[in-house]
């Protein structure tokens, strides 16, 4: 059953680990194709954020986030390997940030292919997101190992 567990974990990770050696891969001077497609989304979500709330995003190098998604991808998924709950939510840290910005189905209309493609990633992230949750609940809800005392056993005396 152990083997299974870690088999998973292994399969499981694979999305997150293929897919930050790729942007790795092609980071280069500019970030590379990830920061382009994450430059217009971040700033159409941060003028949104702005908007509704009053706060302003904190303006940074989009190739930064890139790399810390990449880091956060990396290193999260080698934890979460081994069973990691840093891991898990290196991964799941990784998650919230990036869903709701690269996935923004809610900008376009319903009618638009665009918005079908959008949703359709935007909930297998979702579910990927929920695994992880899951993950991390069951890790916190399973009762740790005590080292039980040996009792030492008194002879009987009649």
């Amino acid at each position: 059953m152990a083997f299974l567990s870690f088999f998973g974990r292994v399969l499981f990770v694979s999305v997150f680990i293929l897919s930050a050696w790729q942007e790795f891969q092609d980071f280069g001077e500019d970030g590379g194709a990830a920061a382009k497609s994450l430059s217009p989304k971040f700033h159409t979500a941060s003028k949104h954020f702005t908007t509704r709330t009053g706060l302003k995003v904190p303006d940074f190098e989009i190739k930064i986030a890139v790399a810390a998604v990449i880091a956060f991808k990396g290193v999260g998924g080698l934890l979460f390997i081994f069973g990691s709950t840093i891991g898990a939510t290196l991964l799941l840290v990784q998650q919230a940030f990036v869903t709701p910005i690269l996935y923004d189905f809610y900008n376009y209309d319903l009618d638009k292919a665009e918005f079908a493609q959008l949703f359709v990633k935007f909930t297998q992230n979702l579910a990927l997101f929920g695994a992880l949750l899951f993950f991390i609940g069951m890790k916190n809800s399973l009762p740790r190992r005590t080292i039980k005392k040996k009792v030492a056993t008194k002879s009987k005396t009649n």
